[in-house]
């Protein structure tokens, strides 16, 4: 008998993913209105980290809200309007690196290709903003290194990264911080990837 209702469950389960799969999500450049998804996006970024145990780097709410208005970052939405997921970016050292970062999706639309679809929108929102900018990320997900490997990015050492205090700063809400610190910010359990558009 449960192996009957185990089933049963799977393919309950299989035919849902198919659904949500087949969803056409909307994802767009930010604007002001979208700052009613702040508190969603900063919760669903803390429950992740805690869950993962691995390097996520907090931010503040002030700055992802900054982000948001300045459309430095990319929102998607499911067909029915609900939050599906993203991510933002920045730049560092006079627009010489623009960094993709707080890729994040809701947890009811993981394993559809939506994290892919978000990463090459930030990607292009960053091309397009800072067109002569190095693009780098820095990740401990298997996930997102081989999304910026089919961008073009290539793994890199950390001394080809910003020198900018303020980028280093971000680090210091993350669980691997006291590593990066004890390397001296030589290296730490992230993968440095870089995309050079020459």
């Amino acid at each position: 008998m449960k192996t009957l209702a185990y089933k049963y469950d799977a393919a309950a389960f299989s035919l849902n993913k198919q659904a949500v799969e087949s969803f056409d999500f909307i994802i767009e450049e930010t604007k002001e209105e979208h700052i009613l998804y702040l508190n969603q996006i900063c919760e669903e970024t803390l429950l992740s980290a805690k869950a993962r145990g691995t390097g996520i780097s907090g931010r503040p709410p002030e700055l992802l809200a900054k982000k948001i208005k300045e459309g430095e970052a990319v929102i998607a939405f499911a067909p029915d309007g609900k939050w599906a997921g993203f991510a933002f970016i920045s730049s560092w050292e006079s627009r010489k690196y623009v960094s993709n970062s707080g890729l994040i999706v809701a947890p009811e639309f993981r394993h559809t290709g939506l994290a892919k679809k978000i990463k090459k929108k930030i990607f292009e929102l960053g091309r397009k903003k800072y067109p002569k900018a190095l693009v780098f990320s820095l990740t401990t997900g298997l996930a997102v290194m081989k999304m910026n490997h089919e961008l073009g990015f290539e793994p890199v050492t950390y001394s080809e990264l910003p020198k900018d205090e303020e980028f280093w700063e971000n680090c210091k809400s993350c669980i691997n911080c006291p590593i990066l610190l004890s390397k001296e910010r030589k290296n730490c359990l992230c993968t440095a990837m870089l995309y050079d558009p020459n």
